[in-house]
């Protein structure tokens, strides 16, 4: 038999009194501010590096337009994805964004919707503004999904293999610790898979393929993306009921394959037609 790991970790880096209505700073908080800061100094880098159409002025606008969309789109997309009855009888709960719950399909709708209203103000291209934040935005699922970990929340399926961790979150009800069965850190799988993973590919796009076409980038993400999370979702336990057999994020992540495949395949033809 394996020791396995308990999960213990505090979520909070800070912890208020009574006096503050909220209980305080939790790392997922730290982890989606770090996300934003990072993606501010990756697009600068861009700009100076003259990877870039768009000035610092530009980036910063962008900045707010897409940390709005995030958060708006992200809690919006998890009330209507996975928690509609708390929505419906208790709307005000959408902004009480500290308890925590956020969707990533929903954040990338959000996004979407942010990168379109931005470059309708700013008069600039969309798929050169996306194929510019698809190599940056993998860094953020990255910390997004330590942040999953360090709450404890999303875990995965029961498994008994070395690595497995004992989350007493995934049976609040047990009075011993050796009734909890350990479970798969699906946080991290997706971590590595949608985050690390990605991230560093399309690092490797961004700045090493010779003039792809705009909105190539863009699908690559999308496609990347939606396959990483199909994979790993069958090692996560489902929090919610499935449909078609699939569960929430892989059945939305279908959705992505197909836009980012339609993205590509337009950029190819486009290609195409203005080489030959």
């Amino acid at each position: 038999m394996f020791a396995h790991i308990i999960h213990d970790i505090d979520p909070f880096l800070v912890k208020f009194g009574n006096w503050a209505f909220m209980e305080g700073i939790r790392w997922y908080g730290v982890c989606y501010a770090t996300s934003f800061i990072v993606a501010l100094l990756m697009m600068n880098w861009y700009t100076d590096r003259e990877r870039s159409p768009f000035s610092r002025d530009q980036n910063v606008s962008f900045l707010s337009y897409g940390i709005v969309g995030v958060v708006v789109g992200g809690r919006l997309g998890y009330m209507l994805m996975y928690n509609l009855s708390r929505f419906i009888h208790d709307p005000v709960s959408a902004l009480r964004i500290w308890e925590g719950g956020m969707a990533s399909h929903g954040g990338f709708v959000g996004v979407a919707l942010a990168m379109w209203i931005f470059c309708k103000v700013h008069k600039v291209n969309l798929l050169e503004l996306s194929d510019i934040c698809s190599s940056i935005v993998p860094f953020g699922f990255f910390l997004g999904r330590i942040a999953n970990f360090v709450n404890g929340e999303l875990y995965g399926k029961i498994s008994y293999v070395p690595w497995a961790v004992i989350f007493p979150q995934s049976d609040p009800e047990a009075l011993l610790m050796d009734e909890i069965p350990p479970r798969h850190p699906s946080q991290l799988y997706e971590s590595f898979a949608e985050g690390l993973l990605l991230f560093m590919y399309m690092q490797l796009r961004f700045w090493f393929s010779k003039n792809p076409p705009r909105g190539q980038l863009t699908g690559e993400f999308l496609v990347g993306y939606s396959i990483a999370r199909i994979v790993t979702e069958i090692y996560r336990e489902v929090d919610a009921s499935k449909i078609l057999s699939l569960s929430r994020g892989q059945f939305f992540s279908v959705f992505l394959f197909i836009v980012g495949t339609t993205l590509i395949c337009a950029a190819r033809k486009r290609y195409r037609a203005y080489y030959y």
